[in-house]
């Protein structure tokens, strides 16, 4: 059952085969079928997939082979969502750190492909078809035995608002406040976990940049000072986490759930975040009711373990310590060194002993290898070994999967 000792965050280099074919899409126009999509896509999966097992992980995904953003298709397949194109700046929160760092020289702003909710939102499982595909797609190499284990991450339900000034999120006509836009995203989130669980999945990782930034001292300020805001913006954190507690709140028992707060691994391997936890550990790992929690702690700009000791004795931690962004491998004995020294703040908090502490710690990379298709300083080689790093480490500390 997940988390598993040695764990990765989901995105691998793509293939460039795979990139190939998309970028055929792109820049002739051709249809996914007319560039032979299907068949690449399918045996670059199967190819990682066995990257993964050979490596001895065994919370395989499909390397979001099947997305160009870490983010997937899985917003503009929810009826009711509105994709914005060349949108205005004065739409957007511009201290928010994706906008800020993907705002153009015209004052425009194009953070990704944005969407928001043109009116009321639902789901249908007619057109909410990527993540089930990608599913499905992963469980044709894996043994059905275990297909528990197969993780699916997916993008925070706060994503498409956090970035967005106060109410612009949504238009007038849809909704007329937050409460009313989340409880929507609640029912749809709710929806589709509902949908993969029927078709075999047991494990959901949310990939959630925004929750780090509530850490970063330049976002709270630029939040104080935007007079439109309504609330504080430890509001909109309770906000958030009550958000996911609502699209979590119908799922089964053995369905694992855990959140990745990312600091960004972006094109060129630029990262958004700055800030250490230590401002929201207590109340996120209190309230917020997933499984585990995945930290990036690669760098200092995490700050220390010190907020470990918050976490409740019913939650799991894997310390992301491995990074995706630097060729040279870490050494192993300092690594291992780290580990314990988490160990030993979680059972500080916990009033355990560091053995205690340990089962409920894992270890991996700190982000994803590829949360867009390009422009990432490491080779598969050097992918390969800083996972090979993760799996021993794994096996010194726990000696278990």
């Amino acid at each position: 059952m997940a988390p598993f000792r040695a764990e990765h965050m989901g995105s691998l280099l793509r293939p460039q085969e795979l990139l190939d074919v998309r970028e055929a899409i792109r820049e002739k126009g051709l249809s996914e079928e007319e560039a032979g999509l299907p068949a690449v896509e399918e045996k670059a999966v199967g190819h990682v997939i066995k990257l993964q097992q050979d490596l001895g992980f065994k919370a395989v995904t499909s390397g979001e082979y099947n997305r160009t953003r870490f983010w997937g298709l899985m917003w503009d397949e929810f009826e009711g969502t509105l994709r914005l194109q060349d949108a205005e700046a004065s739409m957007f929160r511009l201290y928010h750190p994706d906008v800020v760092s993907l705002i153009e020289k015209d004052r425009k702003v194009m953070p990704g492909d944005s969407v928001i909710a043109g009116s009321k939102l639902s789901h249908n499982p007619e057109k909410s078809v990527s993540n089930l595909h990608e599913l499905r797609l992963v469980q044709k190499f894996v043994p059905e035995s275990e297909w528990g284990n197969i993780k699916l991450t997916m993008i925070t339900p706060a994503w498409f608002h956090m970035r967005y000034k106060q109410g612009r999120a949504y238009t007038k006509e849809a909704y007329a406040n937050d409460a009313e836009y989340f409880s929507d995203v609640a029912k749809v989130y709710q929806a589709e976990l509902d949908l993969l669980y029927k078709a075999g999945l047991r494990n959901v990782q949310f990939d959630d940049p925004g929750l780090a930034y509530f850490c970063s001292d330049k976002f709270r300020q630029g939040w104080e000072e935007d007079k439109d805001n309504i609330g504080t913006v430890d509001d909109l954190l309770d906000a958030y986490i009550k958000l996911y507690n609502d699209s979590i709140s119908k799922l089964p028992a053995d369905f694992h759930t855990g959140v990745h707060l990312c600091r960004g691994n972006f094109i060129g391997g630029r990262h958004f975040a700055e800030g250490a936890y230590d401002i929201i550990a207590q109340k996120l790992f209190t309230d917020l009711k997933v499984n585990t929690f995945y930290l990036e702690y690669d760098t200092a700009r995490a700050g220390g373990f010190e907020p470990l000791k918050f976490l409740p004795k019913d939650r799991n931690v894997v310390i992301g310590a491995i990074s995706t962004k630097l060729r040279d491998l870490e050494d192993k004995e300092e690594i291992k060194q780290r580990i314990y020294k988490a160990a030993d703040f979680v059972a500080e908090g916990s009033g355990q002993t560091r053995e205690e502490a340990l089962k409920r710690i894992a270890l991996s990379p700190q982000c994803g290898f590829s949360t867009h298709e390009t422009g990432y300083p490491l080779t598969e080689e050097d992918e390969k070994k800083k996972l090979a790093l993760v799996r021993q480490i794994a096996d010194e500390i726990w000696g278990e999967a």
